[in-house]
């Protein structure tokens, strides 16, 4: 059974903080390949790769994008097909979500991987 839109956004916008007095932060990370239920497989990780923090726009559709540039500096030299959302900026989290990228990129040491504003969807179904 899919989501109703109603249900779908409320999703997306609890994700967002929308519905905390003090909006929490979540944040975007990148995968080498499928990082499995947890989240806690297959996580780019050396060079000055961190997560960095994912600022969505408000859900309507089941849908949101981000409303910046997202950018992840440092990077090492790897192959990222992934990307998820959690709640912390290292170590364990609550991870929210993942999918895989439209295209897997190769990254070369201390390049510079962007999602351009809009690039980086949320879609429920």
């Amino acid at each position: 059974m899919p989501f109703t839109t109603f249900f779908g956004n409320t999703i997306i916008n609890t994700v967002r903080g929308i519905p905390f007095t003090s909006p929490s932060l979540v944040y975007a990370a990148l995968f080498t390949a499928d990082p499995g239920a947890s989240g806690s497989a297959n996580e780019v990780s050396g060079s000055s790769y961190a997560r960095q923090t994912l600022w969505l726009d408000a859900a309507s559709g089941k849908a949101s994008t981000t409303g910046s540039t997202l950018s992840f500096t440092g990077m090492p030299a790897c192959n990222v097909l992934w990307a998820g959302i959690t709640n912390v900026p290292t170590g364990g989290s609550q991870f929210f979500m993942s999918g895989s990228l439209s295209a897997s990129k190769v990254v070369n040491a201390g390049d510079t991987f962007q999602f351009p504003v809009g690039d980086f969807d949320i879609i429920l179904t």
